[in-house]
């Protein structure tokens, strides 16, 4: 019996240490793409700075304030890009935004207030663009 004892702990041991190296690992992508993200923002790079900011979001760890900070700069990006008029370029951004939420869903769905708000901005944006022919 206690060897059975000994087996269980360790697995119990083995899975833990798993889940923070693999929660560890994924924290640290994070940062490393808000990062990228925050250096295309600072050189006006508008598609790697949406590339940035989404796949830090795609890399979500629960309580991380870089997803919080990383949707909100897609949001101002769409934000200034809807206020110079460049309709492409803001919906590029809101449906990025949504869709790293989206992304992200499992058990939980983080982001659904963002996702909402990208749904009312996204139908409202669509029916400013021209008639596609």
């Amino acid at each position: 019996m206690e060897k059975v004892k000994t087996v269980a702990v360790n697995i119990a041991a083995i899975a833990l240490i798993s889940l923070v190296l693999i929660w560890g690992n994924t924290l640290y992508r994070q940062h490393a793409q808000f990062k990228k993200g925050e250096q295309a923002a600072a050189t006006g790079n508008f598609t790697a700075a949406v590339a940035g900011y989404e796949a830090a979001i795609h890399m979500y760890t629960p309580w991380s304030s870089v997803v919080e900070k990383s949707a909100q700069k897609l949001w101002a990006i769409g934000d200034a890009a809807e206020r110079s008029n460049d309709i492409p370029r803001a919906l590029i951004a809101y449906r990025a935004l949504r869709s790293s939420f989206l992304a992200t869903a499992g058990i939980y769905s983080p982001g659904e207030d963002w996702i909402k708000r990208c749904d009312t901005r996204i139908a409202q944006l669509v029916q400013l663009q021209p008639a596609q022919r």
